[in-house]
């Protein structure tokens, strides 16, 4: 008869959790096979579709990585200067009024006023939707209002710095923290004031569904391989860039011990300035593409992302720019793929309660500890 390895019995008596996490993982995935094979024994399993599972799979990734993106400037924050970024959602906002008020204001020209175009807004008859630019149809404006987007909230994420952040920078934690709450306050009603505080309607209601079709029959629209390559592209260059240049390699060392860096002769006040830059446009960069996704914008909906953008960072790894994009691809995934077992209200907490339950097994998360890489 074999025996049972001592440190698993070790491990399972010092962590409990761990039998906990791995019986209720293997009832989910006995219930998933058992819905895919259309059988049903008790309460486990019934009916589900490959090609719904599919499509959850598709859309939880093309939201993860998003998300990812978002959490990357947020991750190199914690990272290089140590705190939380609250104001980092109301930048993920600004880049995506911004860049869509440019973008409206290429595609939707000559036909509307130039200040409803700007700021997104209804014009008469004619709705934000009806004005709303497509990938398909004016792919020159989507590109231009991506660029627009990650470089306005680059600036404002540097001017957020210079005029709350830089004079603190040698208070505590928890004093740059709030200020930082102040400053999310500051960017989310003065983008209200400017935009107004209604919803509406944003993309043009131009069928693309069917672009492309994937396993299982998976249909790809548009827009959605609009932003899956944006994000991917995007998150290469940061990975290019810190893994092969010589602010990378600053950003890296200033992550990893940031007296040593200094002493070392590295100008951290350059590196401190890219972060901004970098964390910011990115920041604006995934709100633009949020928006591209679902086609509605808000005032206060990077603010109300910000929640699960933390998960993933946390999820990820705090200080990981790597562990940012491997936790809001799983924060995106879990998102969308938890319906198949509870309603759509309560996706989200089943996002946050795996980010709990990697807090319990291990809380340095997937990637562990302070890093940019």
């Amino acid at each position: 008869m074999g025996t049972t390895d001592p440190s698993i019995v070790d491990a399972v008596r010092t962590r409990p959790g761990i039998l906990l996490v791995a019986l209720v993982g293997g009832l989910l995935l006995v219930d998933l096979a058992a819905k895919l094979a259309g059988v049903t024994v008790g309460p486990i399993g019934g009916a589900l579709s490959a090609d719904r599972l599919g499509s959850n799979l598709w859309n939880g990734l093309v939201i993860g990585l998003v998300i990812g993106l978002a959490g990357i400037g947020l991750s190199m924050t914690y990272s290089i200067l140590s705190f939380a970024n609250f104001s980092h959602g109301d930048l993920v906002s600004t880049g995506a009024f911004t860049g869509w008020g440019v973008a409206f204001l290429i595609a939707g020209f000559g036909d509307v006023p130039v200040r409803a175009l700007v700021t997104v807004r209804d014009a008469g008859d004619v709705s934000a939707g009806d004005i709303g630019a497509h990938i398909l149809t004016a792919p020159v404006a989507i590109l231009i209002g991506l660029v627009v987007a990650f470089t306005v909230t680059a600036v404002v994420a540097l001017a957020l710095d210079r005029a709350f952040y830089k004079p603190m920078r040698d208070r505590d934690g928890i004093s740059i923290l709030i200020a930082s709450i102040g400053a999310a306050l500051v960017v989310r009603y003065v983008i209200q004031f400017v935009y107004g505080s209604d919803r509406r309607g944003v993309t043009a209601s131009v069928d693309a569904s069917n672009l492309a079709f994937g396993p299982l029959g998976l249909s790809i629209n548009a827009h959605e391989l609009t932003i899956v390559v944006a994000a991917v592209g995007l998150m290469l260059a940061m990975h290019f860039m810190l893994q092969h240049t010589k602010l990378g390699t600053a950003m890296r060392a200033m992550a990893d011990n940031k007296d040593l860096a200094l002493i070392t002769g590295i100008p951290a006040e350059r590196v401190v300035t890219a972060t901004w830059i970098i964390g910011g446009g990115l920041a604006g960069a995934s709100g633009y593409l949020y928006v591209l996704l679902r086609g509605t914008i808000q005032f206060d909906f990077g603010w109300l992302l910000l929640l699960l953008i933390f998960a993933a960072v946390i999820l990820g790894g705090i200080g990981s720019v790597y562990g940012a994009i491997a936790g809001g691809v799983v924060i995106g995934v879990v998102f969308t793929t938890s319906t198949i077992w509870i309603p759509s209200d309560f996706n989200e907490a089943a996002a946050f309660a795996v980010m709990i339950t990697m807090l319990l097994l291990r809380p340095e998360g997937l990637f562990g500890g302070v890093t940019t890489a």
